[in-house]
């Protein structure tokens, strides 16, 4: 057997045409995993993986993925019709640490010389989750291995998630009401990450969420932003959040800007269910290349605006109507962020969340959350999971209302 950390490479001689030169035992494993990959069904993943893996040294490897509230690190069957191991706590596990940080970490493995190692499972910025395995103790050429092989297993879940339900339902803990899988259905990936630009969401309570929804696109060097929430509860305002979010998208994809983007969701959202319903939100533009964000109010909170560890202030603007309400006149502002300046969007739910004593969670509070985040240096995921749950437990663990953050960071061009 060759193990991941131990050599045993074919050796490449001669001054030979790339093309020509003999596989490693590494490559020819990515190259088998990939052409498996094109027939391989979706619950097939996890034994798939781990059967190849074991053929380099890699062995006992178990996928883990993140549930849907970002409590738990919940395993994968290692082979059909077992059970799945026991879930891991993100907060109190190594494991847990691996996929808050994004690091790869090495512990002892109780048997001979060999180390457990826990991978943070990204696609991009996306964090699905860890693989944990054994192996022989590690070079950094072998560390560089395992976070490639991470990399692919991750690109395997993401496409493999689309054709059956074996890897979604995998990340929920109890039964979904409908309203929250029309929401699901609709977002896009909750986190992205560019050479300029990060961004990332979360919305809870993810079992039961309804009108809140966020959507975002990066087209050429201009990244656009939506924030929405309908009102009302249940399955109206989870049909008029996904109205509101397809006549975004649909705007958006016309090259319209700011206003006639206002102007045709207002129109949407009027059309469909009357002058009795309407949806708040904000909708930006931020140039990647300048900085240069542009944002519109519907009725919506004011996003925060925090400059390395300290919050400036928010965007503030004369606000429109919500869309529905047949307001003419749109109200764009522009300002320029400056390199590492974050934007925090949110909708009421997490500022009118309420204690038992009913005090509300507050704007102060959440901007001192996020600059304490900050100040840690907490991954931008991270930074969204931790304000979320402090949203929950400040309401009892259970929201009145949606609650959805999305966060915006631009990075100095170059």
């Amino acid at each position: 057997m060759t193990t991941l950390g131990g050599g045993g490479e074919a050796a490449v001689t001669g001054a030979g045409s790339v093309h020509d030169d003999p596989l490693t035992s590494w490559e020819a494993f990515l190259g088998r995993l990939l052409e498996l990959a094109h027939t391989m069904p979706p619950d097939a993943v996890p034994w798939v993986v781990a059967d190849l893996a074991a053929e380099v040294g890699l062995d006992d490897l178990v996928i883990y993925l993140v549930d849907l509230d970002q409590r738990l690190l919940l395993p994968l069957p290692r082979r059909p019709g077992t059970l799945a191991g026991e879930p891991l706590d993100i907060d109190a596990t190594i494991a847990g640490r691996a996929f808050r940080t994004e690091t790869l970490i090495e512990v002892d493995a109780p048997e001979d010389d060999r180390r457990r190692v826990w991978v943070p499972l990204l696609d991009g910025a996306e964090r699905l989750g860890v693989i944990s395995l054994t192996t022989h103790p590690l070079s950094d050429l072998s560390r560089t291995r395992c976070r490639h092989l991470s990399s692919v297993v991750a690109e395997l879940i993401v496409s493999k998630s689309q054709y059956g339900d074996s890897l979604p339902l995998a990340r929920r803990r109890r039964p979904m009401e409908l309203a929250a899988e029309l929401r699901w259905a609709f977002l896009p990936p909750l986190s992205f990450t560019g050479p300029r630009i990060t961004i990332s969401g979360i919305l809870e309570p993810a079992y039961e969420v309804a009108g809140d929804a966020f959507d975002y696109a990066l087209n050429g060097d201009v990244a656009h932003v939506a924030v929405i929430d309908a009102m009302g509860h249940g399955l109206e305002a989870s049909r008029m959040a996904n109205l509101a979010v397809g006549a975004y998208r649909h705007s958006r994809r016309l090259g319209l800007d700011l206003e006639a983007t206002y102007a045709a969701m207002d129109r949407a959202v009027a059309d469909e269910f009357g002058a009795e319903r309407f949806v708040t939100g904000v909708l930006a533009t931020l140039h990647c290349g300048t900085g240069e964000l542009c944002w519109l109010i519907a009725g919506h909170p004011h996003p925060l605006v925090l400059r390395g560890t300290k919050m400036v202030g928010v965007l503030s603007t004369d606000p429109s109507l919500p869309f529905g309400l047949g307001d003419a006149v749109a109200r764009p502002a522009v300002t320029s962020l400056e390199p590492g300046d974050q934007v925090l969007f949110f909708t009421d739910g997490v500022v009118e969340a309420r204690s038992e004593t009913g005090e509300l969670f507050g704007k102060e509070r959440l901007g001192d959350l996020l600059v304490r985040a900050a100040a840690d240096a907490s991954p931008p995921p991270e930074t969204m999971r931790r304000l979320v749950h402090a949203v929950l437990a400040h309401q009892g663990s259970t929201l009145k209302d949606d609650a959805t953050l999305l966060l915006v960071e631009w990075r100095r061009p170059g």
